[in-house]
């Protein structure tokens, strides 16, 4: 399975170790992160887009 994995520019260190990274993979988009990279999450680019729309409410800044 070949997945062109993108990371954040903005990862948090140097080595870009700390962060979250995504891939368009068929019909999914998948998740994971760089430092547990066998650990991967499925989804849909529209849950995704629910998830990212909630974030930017604020829905889930009780969590950080």
């Amino acid at each position: 399975m070949d997945i062109q994995w993108r990371k954040s520019s903005k990862s948090s260190n140097a080595d870009g170790s700390n962060c979250l990274e995504l891939a368009e993979h068929g019909d999914e988009i998948l998740m994971r992160e760089s430092d547990n990279p066998d650990v991967i999450i499925h989804t849909t680019p529209t849950r995704l887009r629910a998830f990212l729309d909630s974030a930017k409410q604020g829905t889930f800044d009780d969590l950080a």
